[in-house]
């Protein structure tokens, strides 16, 4: 229920944003970073025990973000860089390959998006075995970074193209 209400929230933040791509990705990298971090103190201060109130609260609290960045993954289109469907960028990768008879266009893409994301999961599944608040701190932490990083960035791009046209 909680992924599809922040997938909800993507969506209403991309419709009321419309086509201003980087507004739209700061502010769910925002709120992503707002979840996951408080996601993160949830787990810290009050622990987490399966079944317990706590640990549906960190559940939902994740769910929700990852809703928030699937519709705006979905809205900003990128080919190959989905982020819960792992199987199409291994589809397109071994569909699209010279010994099935494809081209082999985007075969690196395709493996360096893999290649990150096994590297997420064994370095997501080591801190785990450590504690659930490693991997959520780290999560958040990195939410954070890409969004401070992000922000002034795509402010630049706006402002460079701006004045470039007026």
């Amino acid at each position: 229920m909680s992924f599809l209400v922040g997938a909800g929230l993507g969506g209403i933040l991309a419709k009321r944003i419309g086509d201003r791509h980087p507004a739209h990705v700061g502010g769910a990298l925002g709120l992503e970073v707002s979840l996951l971090g408080i996601a993160a103190v949830v787990a810290g201060v009050i622990g987490v025990a399966p079944g317990a109130l706590s640990g549906d609260a960190v559940v939902a609290l994740l769910a929700l973000a990852m809703g928030i960045r699937n519709a705006t993954v979905r809205r900003l289109a990128v080919p190959d860089l989905t982020t819960t469907v792992l199987t199409m960028t291994l589809t397109g990768l071994a569909a699209d390959s010279k010994p099935a008879g494809g081209s082999g266009k985007g075969s690196a893409r395709r493996i360096a998006a893999v290649g990150a994301m096994l590297a997420g999961a064994v370095v997501g599944a080591l801190l785990l075995k450590a504690s659930i608040v490693l991997p959520l701190a780290a999560a958040s932490g990195l939410a954070l970074v890409t969004w401070l990083v992000y922000v002034p960035a795509a402010r630049r791009r706006i402002a460079t193209r701006d004045s470039r046209s007026g």
